[in-house]
């Protein structure tokens, strides 16, 4: 089918995919928008698994201090050549994700990163609270677990909903601009600091 300019310029706005990209996506989904983006999105994330596997040893260090000067972050993003840490599209991100930890203040980077004894208690606890409502044995530990995968949304970073867009997680978004850019990225650490807030 033809495939209108204006639709595809949409979709390149919405994603920020190439236009042959964006013109292959439309053509499979008949011209819909919304299976268009559902589209890129699936090969960008199959392109991020790829990709995962590869070292990542450039990158930025990059900064965000709140206005008023109590809240800054710290946080180092790798990419896996010095082209794409002075990619502005690279940049924004690194910068975004300092932001997004100012405001939503995450503990871990990760999953991986959590202590094995504080996903042992945090269990625990939904266990007793899941015992203590008079839920029967045989659910316990389900509702446990969903209740661990719902706290790790609010203390692991790639897990947080994006502060702009809370329609995509982190992580998503470093999927889409690992689609987009064709290199392996990783947030591998970071600081935030408030003022007041007792040295650990």
């Amino acid at each position: 089918m033809r495939i209108d300019a204006g639709l595809v310029k949409k979709l390149r706005e919405a994603c920020g995919a190439g236009v042959m990209d964006c013109k292959i996506a439309l053509n499979e989904a008949q011209g819909d928008l919304d299976e268009a983006v559902k589209i890129l999105r699936q090969k960008g994330m199959a392109t991020a698994d790829k990709k995962s596997s590869r070292a990542a040893n450039e990158g930025l260090i990059d900064y965000y201090i709140h206005p008023g000067a109590k809240v800054g972050v710290l946080v180092e993003v790798n990419c896996e050549t010095d082209f794409v840490a002075r990619n502005e599209d690279f940049k924004t991100f690194v910068h975004d994700v300092a932001m997004h930890i100012a405001a939503a203040s995450p503990a871990w980077v990760s999953r991986d990163d959590i202590p094995e004894e504080v996903k042992a208690a945090e269990l625990e606890i939904y266990a007793m609270q899941a015992k203590q409502s008079g839920k029967p044995d045989a659910i316990i530990q389900k509702i446990s677990e969903g209740k661990l995968v719902k706290w790790y949304s609010t203390v692991v970073l790639l897990e947080q909903e994006f502060i702009k867009d809370p329609e995509k997680t982190i992580d998503d978004l470093r999927r889409e601009l690992i689609g987009k850019i064709g290199e392996n990225i990783e947030i591998r650490r970071f600081a935030r600091f408030r003022v007041g807030d007792e040295v650990a």
